[in-house]
């Protein structure tokens, strides 16, 4: 029988005793497209559960339950607070922060501080979980917790944080553009390519040499691509002219991939220039 035909009961059921994880999203999304009062209700006895499994479940359920308005949102962030205040485990707390994440519009300038907190966890799940959390918001705390979790030691947690300042928000100040250019000789690529997308974003003209730079080594990326598309500058032409014959007679079969993508900004460059 498929997955929609199971009953609200079935579907818990599966979620609570399957020993694997393997269909775990499978049957939390099948729960989140039936926003109603018997999934809210079974999700929040589970959240409030000792059983961290169960408490995860109802967490995840709660996170996206119905779209345009959330089931009950009001209630859920609520929970969510309530949830932090018992100091649950690193795994709880990073489902809470998610679950944060998909319902964050409304929160108030106490709830930012109450997350902020946790950039300091030494736990590197909570701390990319609580970009998640505040990114798009424009309170100045948490804006300064982005900032200091995208110059952290783990790659993926400022890769995020990066992304939540250079494209999640359209403020444009000082402070931003500085910790944009703080990651523009990030190591990790995904880093580097979110500042200079964050830079394009704000309309700094000083990036145009970093992503020369970047062309001329063979550094390519979706980000760079669309930093490029946005800066829309005559200037990068003859680069991208030169990075399409490199890939056209390049061995590389990775560095072939991005022929399409070169030709497709070539292209939008040159009709938005006519």
């Amino acid at each position: 029988m498929s997955r929609k035909k199971w009953t609200n009961q079935k579907l818990y059921s599966r979620l609570i005793n399957n020993k694997t994880e393997r269909t775990y999203w499978d049957n939390i999304s099948e729960l989140r497209r039936r926003p109603c009062v018997d999934v809210y209700e079974k999700a929040t006895l589970l959240a409030r559960s000792k059983n961290n499994k169960e408490k995860i479940i109802g967490i995840d359920v709660l996170a996206q339950l119905g779209f345009n308005p959330r089931f009950k949102q009001e209630e859920t962030i609520k929970l969510y607070f309530d949830l932090i205040e018992t100091k649950p485990n690193g795994k709880v707390l990073s489902s809470i922060l998610y679950g944060i994440s998909h319902n964050n519009e409304n929160l108030t300038k106490e709830q930012v501080e109450k997350l902020s907190v946790f950039k300091y966890s030494t736990n590197a799940d909570v701390r990319k979980a609580l970009v998640n959390s505040l990114c798009g918001l424009e309170y100045d705390i948490a804006i300064n917790t982005l900032i200091h979790l995208s110059k952290d030691k783990v790659v993926s947690v400022r890769d995020w944080a990066t992304f939540g300042l250079g494209s999640q928000i359209e403020i444009n100040n000082k402070t931003i553009i500085d910790a944009l250019w703080d990651r523009i000789n990030d190591s990790d690529q995904n880093s580097r390519f979110e500042a200079i997308v964050g830079l394009a974003n704000r309309n700094d003209k000083r990036v145009k040499e970093i992503i020369i730079k970047e062309l001329n080594r063979r550094e390519y990326g979706t980000l760079l691509f669309e930093a490029i598309e946005t800066l829309n500058d005559l200037d990068f032409l003859p680069y991208l002219e030169r990075s399409l014959v490199f890939v056209q007679n390049t061995n590389d079969e990775i560095q072939k991939g991005w022929l399409l993508a070169i030709e497709g900004t070539i292209e939008k460059i040159k009709a938005r220039n006519l």
